[in-house]
């Protein structure tokens, strides 16, 4: 714990700048809670295009140059037992990884055992990574940048591999301690621990993209639900640089006195604040264009806005092309969504814009 403590004693200045972020993040966090709890159309789509986004991004920051669209296509297509290339592999365990940690976080805590099924989880669709996931690493490696060109460079060393043990146990019980008696806030303890992940780097690979679905999961475990409906990943993706300086500048004095995560620190909770930015635009653009109904589902509903009020012979008539079956369809779910309202039952039913 001292040493946790340690790290995190910033200058007046970081800490001005830590508690102003973190200010901006939880007013945030509570906005979001109060979108949330309503029922809302927009929910399910910023979700899946958040984790469409968030695949992608993690596994080109580690050197693939799988595009989101062929991501989609692969997930939307493709038979897990025909998984050849390591693109391939690596999308569904983050894919499924990814989809285990949004819906069971909450009855998930953190462990040796927990970060271990993850890693075996991330790795299940990979035969040649069958031999070490879900293990300690059991040779030394090292954090290395990864360039879509092939070109690596070499970042900083990390814990030798008889010291990987106990320094996790480590820093587990520290997590796990301060997030239980809540004298820090969270979010430094959060940072602090993927820094600590990062720095150890237990397992022998997909330690990179591991720490990014633990970030997700801890910050989903301190109950900031925003994290599920846009992408952090993506955000690390676009400043790669900024990423891996950040954390070379606690990695160079590691294991002495003045090993300082205020640059680390810092720009995860720039990058954090960015994503409420982010998601908050996003919203709005979903709210001012009603989601993304099928075109089809747009032009029904633009007729009702247009020509309030109508029943749904007025609606057959003026899309003739458009099966009874499939027109009726749409309008129960534009009704399910509250893109519509109806007064009425039976025939005599009047559709109006909501």
């Amino acid at each position: 714990m001292d040493n946790f403590i340690r790290k995190i004693n910033f200058d007046f200045q970081t800490n001005q700048k830590s508690l102003n972020l973190i200010s901006k993040i939880d007013l945030y966090k509570g906005k979001w809670d109060a979108i949330e709890k309503k029922e809302n159309i927009y929910l399910k789509e910023l979700k899946e295009i958040a984790t469409l986004e968030s695949i992608g991004s993690s596994t080109r920051i580690e050197g693939a140059t799988i595009s989101n669209e062929e991501i989609k296509e692969l997930l939307n297509k493709i038979k897990i037992t025909k998984l050849k290339t390591r693109d391939e592999q690596e999308v569904f365990g983050y894919y499924d990884t990814l989809e285990l940690v949004f819906e069971n976080f909450s009855n998930i805590d953190l462990t040796e055992n927990t970060v271990k099924q993850f890693h075996q989880n991330l790795l299940k669709y990979s035969p040649k990574d069958e031999r070490h996931r879900g293990s300690y690493k059991s040779l030394s490696n090292k954090v290395v940048a990864n360039y879509p060109d092939g070109l690596q460079k070499v970042i900083f060393n990390t814990t030798e591999v008889f010291l990987v043990a106990n320094e996790m146990n480590q820093l587990l019980n520290i997590t796990n301690e301060s997030l239980l008696n809540k004298e820090i806030h969270p979010l430094l303890i959060i940072a602090h621990f993927v820094y600590e992940f990062l720095s150890i780097h237990p397992f022998q690979d997909e330690n990179g993209r591991l720490s990014r679905l633990l970030t997700s999961y801890l910050l989903l475990k301190a109950e900031y639900h925003f994290i599920q409906y846009v992408s952090f990943e993506n955000l690390i993706e676009k400043t790669k640089k900024e990423y891996y300086s950040a954390l070379m500048h606690g990695q160079k004095n590691r294991y002495k006195d003045d090993e300082i995560i205020s640059e680390w620190t810092l720009y995860f909770l720039n990058q954090l604040n960015l994503l409420t930015q982010k998601l908050d635009a996003k919203y709005d653009v979903f709210k001012s264009k009603g989601g993304y109904l099928s075109e089809r589902q747009k032009k029904i509903q633009k007729f009702i806005e247009e020509n309030q009020t109508v029943k749904f012979q007025d609606i057959a008539k003026a899309f003739q092309d458009i099966t009874t079956y499939t027109l009726k369809k749409d309008l129960e779910y534009l009704r399910n969504e509250k893109m519509v309202s109806t007064i009425g039952k039976g025939k005599g039913t009047i559709y109006l814009k909501k």
